[in-house]
């Protein structure tokens, strides 16, 4: 504890003011005077060392003479609960006569006697309508207010492809009536066959029945009727097979 009073003069005296918001460093400036006649060697101390970045943190004043100290808060995450919790203190005693060779070791061999402190408070001072991140407040009224939407282009859907039942539907179909085709066909030939040898074993039954002389008169020889009902269904169904195959193409 101090045993003289502070011969330094400090402005502010009791408090260092930091505004907000705290998203980028804020400074506070700390005057000294030393308004005796003798040389003070003083430092800078705070309670929160990471927080805080002091310029100059100590040094000697000449009779007379003043000094400003900026004092650097880093940004952080404003919390209400911190307003009183940092705090600084300049400590101070006068200079001995003659040359001082280290700062460092005057202040190890000076005795508590002679020093003098003075202890400052840090206060956050959060501008009104500032929001915690930097950002300015909006009213009740403003948050809630509708936004204005416009409505959604509709593009026209292209005509959708047949779904995989469907498709499987139309494939069974097309083998289905292309196997009917087959058969026609197989039938439609063995029709042909048939013509055929019908056509042979008449004109060999009309040989044999012809004498030799009549063999060189001309002769008509019928040919059997061959049914077109094959054929009509072949190209009906050949028609409803392209029909299908059209409809799963497009």
């Amino acid at each position: 504890m101090s045993k003289t009073e502070q011969a330094l003069i400090l402005e502010p005296s009791t408090e260092l003011t930091f505004k907000g918001p705290f998203t980028d460093i804020v400074t506070a400036y700390l005057k000294l005077q030393n308004p005796t006649e003798k040389k003070i060697c003083f430092k800078v101390k705070t309670t929160a060392p990471k927080r805080y970045c002091v310029r100059p943190n100590g040094g000697i004043l000449d009779p007379g003479s003043s000094i400003s100290v900026a004092v650097m808060l880093q940004p952080f995450e404003y919390d209400p609960s911190e307003k009183s919790k940092h705090k600084f203190m300049v400590q101070s005693m006068f200079a001995p006569d003659g040359k001082i060779e280290s700062q460092e070791q005057l202040w190890k061999d000076a005795s508590p006697d002679s020093l003098m402190d003075t202890k400052l408070k840090c206060v956050f001072d959060m501008p009104d309508g500032t929001a915690q991140n930097g950002v300015q407040d909006v009213s009740q009224e403003e948050k809630v207010k509708p936004v204005k939407t416009e409505p959604a282009s509709v593009t026209p859907s292209k005509p959708s492809a047949p779904g995989a039942g469907e498709e499987k539907k139309l494939m069974e179909e097309a083998r289905r009536l292309q196997s009917e085709v087959n058969v026609l066909t197989a039938e439609n030939r063995k029709l042909k066959e048939e013509g055929a040898r019908l056509r042979k074993v008449a004109m060999a039954d009309t040989l044999a029945s012809t004498p030799p002389s009549s063999q060189q008169s001309s002769f008509i020889v019928e040919k059997p009727a061959v049914s077109t009902v094959p054929l009509v269904l072949y190209v009906l169904a050949a028609v409803i097979v392209g029909l299908l195959i059209g409809k799963f193409i497009l």
